[in-house]
């Protein structure tokens, strides 16, 4: 492809309404354009990296025993009232009426579109296992879009089902979606990692998020310093802590005037945030009760939900507070309290820790489990910190990372082969419930966090698999004849030799056409100038170390095939 040629509409400016790396980049590189918000046009450079992506996970998934399909985008609103969703899915669900005043939605998913095929279609045990997927337009009507592809309204995206006569078929499908995506993501040139993770309003029995590492990810995920366990902070366990060995000491109530954080009252006390104990006040489907935590540690209001089985949980008001334990905000304590407690495992081995006094100014010393109070339970209802032990291995401890979730797989079970009804009759004749699972992958998220993970200061920095070119030539005089026949030659020999090969043919100065080739970040620059030229030499230079070397014509075209050979058969 020659550049004066193409379309290729990169600007200098980082536009004002660009947050992210990623977006401003791909901005500025001229891969995409604003239409509305959280809709954008794919120009050409960002589409050939997206088709790359797609291609990836079209043989994988094919690979995997996946099917592909095509299913609409406009999904009749009867499939999602049968799933019970239409209500519960939220404002995200993009809603109209066709001209009979019938109702539809745009599909955000298509976990009932697909039960409805498979209802219709499989009648037996025979034609499972089943996994159908499509690479197809989405939309989710998000209140905030932003930061680009990351979070947009208009996505592409690869989304599977499978289905299964039983849970221990369904664990074998899952597992193949899972080496299959950790496949994708590796052959995409990504550091990644795949963590447990909640199923949200999905639902299901388990799950795994695929999470790209970068700075600027949205999610916290914790990965073992050892072993392969990773999960994100919402479902990541902590091992419980060994207990302190010491004798009672007599409860003393001590004045703590003003002090009400933890920081506060420990700097007051001279005492460690890990000697003190956060008394947290919720409200469980309308019930209120306490939560007891670590000083230095915080609440996991997931895993306490999943602890107590309730639908909503919310912290408790500043008037709960106070009516509940009769202080004000700051000075709860689990002792004469009348309400249900639940403490974390980190708790269960503390002696003589600091509380709450439910009174102003007030806090106990010396407080002790069994003697001055009993929780109703112990449960893991913390998030995990840095150098946790990994609750898998005996020799790790959690690291902490931030993460960009670009693939999510999900054991859904039963939950919407019950609700729409989708059978099958085993071998006896009998009628069972089919057994599903989804998986889905951002196809242009990834192309971001591709992005938001390789970058620099000049701009983007892609991997060979996905990059849009794998390599530039660029003719540093194009009025020189000697040079564009040089790079003429280049272009064509790699362009046969299967290169992807964008020629920067255009009459501009070198550092703009320099500076082009960095901002829109392909892997390798070939540079065709007189002067090396003359020796019988090219400059090939390696975006992601910056290591140039000279190289006579014929061993730089080979150098550059091995590299990009390389990197597509890993």
């Amino acid at each position: 492809m020659r550049y004066s040629q193409y379309f290729v509409p990169t600007v200098k400016e980082t536009p004002s309404d660009a947050e992210v790396i990623s977006h401003q980049l791909m901005l500025r590189a001229g891969m995409i354009r604003k239409l509305a918000a959280g809709i954008y046009n794919y120009l050409p450079l960002g589409l050939r990296s997206i088709r790359k992506v797609e291609a990836i996970v079209r043989e994988e998934m094919n690979r995997a025993g996946a099917i592909e399909i095509l299913m609409p985008s406009v999904q009749p609103a009867e499939l999602w009232q049968e799933s019970k969703r239409w209500e519960k899915y939220g404002k995200e669900l993009l809603r109209f009426k066709d001209r009979k005043d019938a109702e539809f939605c745009l599909g955000p998913t298509h976990e009932e579109v697909v039960t409805d095929i498979v209802r219709r279609e499989v009648k037996s045990y025979r034609q499972m296992p089943l996994n159908l997927y499509q690479i197809q337009t989405k939309f989710r009507d998000e209140i905030r879009p932003r930061f680009g592809l990351m979070r947009g309204r208009e996505f592409i995206m690869k989304d599977a089902y499978s289905f299964d006569v039983d849970s221990s078929a369904a664990d074998s499908s899952y597992d193949r979606m899972y080496q299959a995506y950790r496949r994708i993501f590796q052959r995409c040139g990504l550091n990644f990692r795949a963590v447990e993770a909640d199923t949200g309003s999905i639902g299901g029995a388990f799950s795994h998020e695929f999470m790209v590492l970068a700075d600027s990810g949205e999610d916290a995920i914790v990965s073992c310093s050892t072993c392969e366990y990773a999960a994100n902070v919402e479902k990541a366990e902590a091992r419980p802590v060994a207990p302190e060995h010491a004798e009672p000491r007599s409860l003393e109530r001590v004045e703590t005037p003003q002090k009400r954080s933890v920081e506060e009252v420990t700097a007051f006390l001279g005492i460690p945030a890990s000697s003190l104990i956060k008394t947290l006040l919720v409200v469980a489907d309308g019930e209120p009760l306490a939560v007891l935590v670590r000083g230095d540690h915080d609440l996991n209001e997931i895993k306490l939900a999943k602890v107590l089985g309730c639908e909503a949980l919310e912290m408790a008001s500043e008037e709960i507070v106070e009516k509940v334990t009769g202080a004000p905000v700051g000075f709860a304590g689990p002792v004469g309290l009348k309400v249900r407690i639940v403490a974390d495992l980190a708790t269960q081995g503390m002696r003589n820790f600091v509380t709450g006094a439910n009174a102003r100014d007030l806090h106990y010393k010396n407080v002790n489990f069994d003697r001055d109070f009993a929780p109703e339970r112990f449960a893991d209802i913390r998030n995990v910190v840095h150098g946790d032990p990994c609750p898998r291995c005996p020799a790790g401890h959690l690291e902490l990372w931030r993460g960009i979730e670009v693939g999510h797989v999900f054991k859904l079970g039963t939950k919407y082969s019950e609700a729409l009804r989708a059978t099958y009759l085993d071998a006896e004749g009998k009628e069972q419930t089919i057994f599903m699972g989804c998986y889905g992958i951002g196809i242009g998220r990834t192309v971001a966090a591709c992005i938001e993970q390789n970058h620099d200061a000049d701009g983007i920095v892609f991997p060979i698999p996905i990059a849009p070119f794998h390599c530039i030539v660029s003719a540093v005089n194009a009025k020189d004849a000697s040079v564009m026949t040089a790079a003429e030659g280049l272009y064509r020999t790699l362009t046969d030799a299967g290169v992807e090969v964008l020629f920067d043919d255009r009459d501009e100065r070198p550092g703009s056409k320099f500076k082009d080739a960095d901002l829109i970040g392909i892997p390798l620059r070939l540079v065709v100038g007189s002067k090396n030229l003359a020796e019988g030499k090219v400059e090939l230079k390696i975006r992601k170390s910056g290591e140039v070397s000279l190289l006579p014509l014929d061993e730089a075209v080979e150098q550059v095939k091995s590299l990009v050979a390389a990197a597509l058969n890993q």
